[in-house]
């Protein structure tokens, strides 16, 4: 028999809150569109930076303020450095690289391939084993992301873009074991992983030329405050109490959201092949979702035909003991 590792907690078996899903899925589609807004002001990494560093300085002004206990013990630390570096760091850099080079509908698709990619990984770790709805979802949805990618050749914005999808995928894997404080752990990697950018942005790009236009300022604030600081706090409370394949499955929303405000805003056509990839995607996310709403119910159903008919039928007698056990033909034996 296999076991988990001793670090890690019991899977979690609640399902993702509809609603809090739904504003962060659609405020994840919109940062697509904040990113291609604020590129034309300012250069990637430094972009990245400010983004990073304004949610993390909003968030540990909130931990302040709430008086939010900050761990002591170095394990904590060690992961939520981990995080910075890869669920801030490479996130973040990866993905406004990929808008550089990628429409916007394109980039919003390829880097949340994380309900494809976080399958395989969460049955090997957390013993999350995928329905086999789920294995032919992701045999479909890689299939799709070769259509959206080879067309465009090796080492353009789209492999960058599968680049941020692993990294979140890593991220979310590592969130689950952080026992700590959501808003401690989204402001601690936001700072780390800023930190981190804007080093190498000073590195890559020297002094930050930045042209600090009106819609530059709007489009920094949602990214930071709404689409980082608020998202991010809210996404790793779902993971601490969500199956991961329920819970990513919702992130098909995204590239749904980026996909409808990239053609209302930008007005990006992201072409034949794009269309085309972009749909098998979506159809590869829509059967994943299903194949996970199908596992939940046979799990209730299994839950209920778990409990023994004896103890559905059984009545108390009259001294509060379980009548169930005594044979039903035997008459019962009086003392006198």
């Amino acid at each position: 028999m296999t076991v988990a590792h001793p670090w890690l907690r019991a899977t979690p078996v609640g399902h993702p809150r509809p609603w809090r899903m739904l504003w962060i899925t659609a405020a994840w589609g919109s940062c697509f569109v904040g990113i291609t807004i604020a590129l034309e002001d300012a250069p990637v990494l430094w972009l990245a930076a400010l983004r990073a560093l304004i949610a993390g300085a909003a968030l540990a002004l909130l931990i302040g303020i709430q008086r939010v206990p900050i761990p002591r013990d170095p394990r904590t630390w060690a992961l939520v450095v981990c995080l910075g570096a890869v669920n801030i760091a490479v996130v973040f850099a990866t993905m406004f690289g990929a808008a550089t080079g990628l429409s916007t509908g394109i980039v919003s698709v390829l880097a949340n391939a994380q309900p494809i990619l976080i399958l395989l990984p969460a049955w090997w770790i957390y013993r999350e084993r995928p329905t086999p709805v789920a294995i032919v979802a992701i045999a479909l949805g890689f299939a799709g992301l070769l259509v959206i990618v080879l067309p465009v050749g090796l080492g353009s914005g789209a492999w960058i873009a599968l680049t941020s999808a692993a990294a979140t995928t890593a991220g979310t894997l590592i969130g689950r074991i952080v026992q700590a404080d959501p808003r401690f752990v989204a402001a601690a990697q936001l700072l780390i992983g800023g930190a981190l950018l804007a080093g190498t942005a000073a590195f890559a790009e020297g002094p930050p030329r930045i042209y600090w236009s009106i819609p530059f300022l709007l489009a920094l604030l949602f990214l930071s405050l709404v689409g980082t600081a608020a998202t991010t706090v809210a996404w790793f409370t779902e993971t601490r109490r969500a199956r991961l394949d329920i819970l990513a499955a919702w992130t098909l929303l995204v590239p749904v959201f980026g996909v409808l405000l990239s053609l209302v805003v930008l007005r990006e056509d992201p072409g034949l092949w794009g269309w085309i990839g972009i749909v098998i995607v979506l159809i590869s996310m829509a059967l994943l979702a299903a194949g996970s709403r199908c596992r939940s119910s046979a799990a209730g159903i299994a839950a209920v035909a778990t409990v023994p008919r004896t103890a559905e039928h059984a009545t108390p007698d009259s001294d509060g003991r379980d009548e169930s056990h005594r044979h039903p033909m035997r008459p019962e034996r009086k003392h006198r």
